[in-house]
């Protein structure tokens, strides 16, 4: 394996039984992805887009092939193992925030550091520094219900952030913003990129999708490069 790939998909199938009928999700996808690097995935729906992605972000393994993550095999990973090597190494952002709303917006992002045992004013300074930089300094004692899309997608990367990883995920992260909100996240996904963090993006419009320097293309469970 080349030193600079981060992510690699060796033959990788997902099938999944509902009852006594198989459904292959994936057949036999092949995807390395470097550090540093900017990719999009694109599908239609049913393409199994969603599932790579999973795969991608160590939320499932394989039912055959081999996942490659910093040059360890995932699916040697106990579940515990699993769960704490996407916490360190991996930063989710949704379509649908996934903001706690009984939490401010600086107990949001600080909630990810808990689970690792962080000093309580460490995650304080830290949660307060990564919101500053995205211009939200003036929202910390506020709750997701009283801030804009916009904010609560920027305070969602600010939470993807907040242990440090190396690779963002981003699932349509613009989905439900407006044009003008949309660029500004993806613009925060550039300049994160360009700070060396490995980006994969999950989109459908192909607008969004030239942000990356390469798109992966799914369909009918298999990987086409574009």
């Amino acid at each position: 394996m080349k030193k600079n790939i981060l992510i690699k998909l060796e033959n990788v199938w997902k099938i999944y039984k509902i009852g006594k009928v198989e459904i292959a999700a994936l057949r036999g996808v092949n995807i390395g992805i470097e550090k540093k690097e900017f990719v999009a995935v694109m599908g239609p729906s049913g393409s199994g887009k969603s599932t790579c992605v999973n795969l991608i972000g160590c939320l499932d393994k394989p039912t055959k092939g081999q996942i490659y993550l910093g040059g360890e095999n995932i699916n040697n990973f106990s579940r515990s193992r699993l769960s704490s090597i996407r916490g360190e190494k991996i930063g989710f952002v949704f379509q649908q925030f996934n903001l706690i709303n009984t939490l401010s917006i600086l107990e949001n992002v600080m909630l990810p550091m808990i689970f690792y045992n962080i000093d309580l004013n460490e995650r304080i300074t830290r949660a307060k520094k990564i919101l500053e930089k995205m211009g939200l300094s003036n929202r910390l004692n506020h709750y997701p219900n009283e801030i804009s899309g916009g904010e609560k997608q920027r305070v969602a990367i600010a939470r993807s952030l907040a242990n440090n990883p190396d690779i963002i995920i981003a699932d349509e992260p613009t989905g439900n913003l407006d044009s003008k909100k949309g660029k500004e996240i993806m613009e925060i996904l550039e300049k994160l990129h360009k700070m060396g963090k490995t980006i994969v993006l999950v989109t459908h419009d192909k607008i969004l999708a030239e942000f990356a320097k390469r798109i992966i293309y799914i369909k009918d469970g298999k990987n086409i490069e574009i």
